[in-house]
């Protein structure tokens, strides 16, 4: 199979390749800094859109522009190039910022977008992507949660505190993460290219949430570290200014469309995503 990527080059993206490649598809990589040619797309068989500005880092004027242009008008600029030659599948990426902090409610694919920035970016990001849907072209949208894996994402910037001893909980320590390891976005994508049966959003996260004191407390105990120095929610937001509300907010993703459509998800217990993670 013939598969065109956007944002080859990320976490997410890298793995994705080697994978594809492993399994004897052709990938062609393709960047949205400049809009991309019609002609490259001829013969696609299938587009996986993961390209965006980084999250996690401070949000300058000139950071939200990044964030979103990236998204909304990246997968705009990508949808019109391939009007001539239309894939049969666009896997768009989101993210779980699409749901903003909602406390313990339990949010599905069905649950409303919010109003935040995030909320927002995810939301008009989405809808570029559902504008494929014009040519005929099935549309996936896997909303990502919290990436767990070796060499790169969130994690890599979590290990080094907690090798230190110096780990801990963020704020309160309530808010949910939905987590997902690496390995399961991988699948889930190549799952959502293969099944002509799944389209719109997907929730890209493991069935079982915990909340940010559960993970550091199975982070430690994976890393066999203390996780004794809480970071108050105050530092952060000095530190990170509005951005620390992704760190401080949080989210209880369930995964309801994917387990509808069948997949099975090989890391759904945390413990274990974190141990296969380290040790790699």
């Amino acid at each position: 199979m013939n598969v065109a990527i956007t944002g080859a080059s990320g976490f997410v993206g890298r793995a994705l390749v080697q994978r594809l490649r492993a399994s004897g598809h052709s990938i062609t990589a393709i960047s949205l800094r400049t809009q991309p040619s019609p002609e490259v797309f001829a013969g696609c068989q299938a587009l996986v859109n993961l390209a965006g500005e980084p999250i996690a880092q401070r949000w300058t004027a000139a950071v939200r522009e990044r964030i979103s242009t990236s998204r909304i008008q990246g997968t705009r600029s990508l949808v019109a190039a391939i009007r001539k030659y239309p894939p049969p599948v666009l896997v768009s990426a989101s993210a779980v910022g699409y749901y903003g902090s909602r406390g313990d409610e339990i949010l599905t694919e069905d649950s409303p977008p919010s109003s935040d920035f995030l909320g927002q970016v995810a939301l008009g990001w989405e809808q570029e992507a559902h504008a494929a849907e014009q040519f005929g072209v099935r549309v996936v949208i896997p909303r990502i949660g919290v990436v767990l894996g070796r060499g790169g994402g969130a994690l890599a910037q979590m290990l080094l505190p907690f090798r230190l001893g110096v780990g801990g909980r963020l704020g309160t320590g309530e808010q949910w993460m939905s987590w997902i390891a690496l390995d399961d976005v991988i699948s889930l994508i190549e799952f959502a290219i293969a099944d002509a049966n799944l389209s719109g959003p997907v929730n890209a996260v493991a069935p079982n949430p915990v909340t940010n004191a559960v993970f550091t407390r199975e982070l430690a105990a994976a890393l066999h570290r203390p996780a004794i120095f809480p970071v108050p929610s105050i530092a952060l937001k000095i530190l990170f200014g509005e951005m620390s509300q992704i760190l401080l907010g949080g989210q209880r993703v369930i995964p309801q469309a994917a387990s509808r459509a069948g997949f099975q998800f090989r890391f759904a217990d945390l413990r274990e995503a974190l141990r296969q993670s380290i040790a790699g």
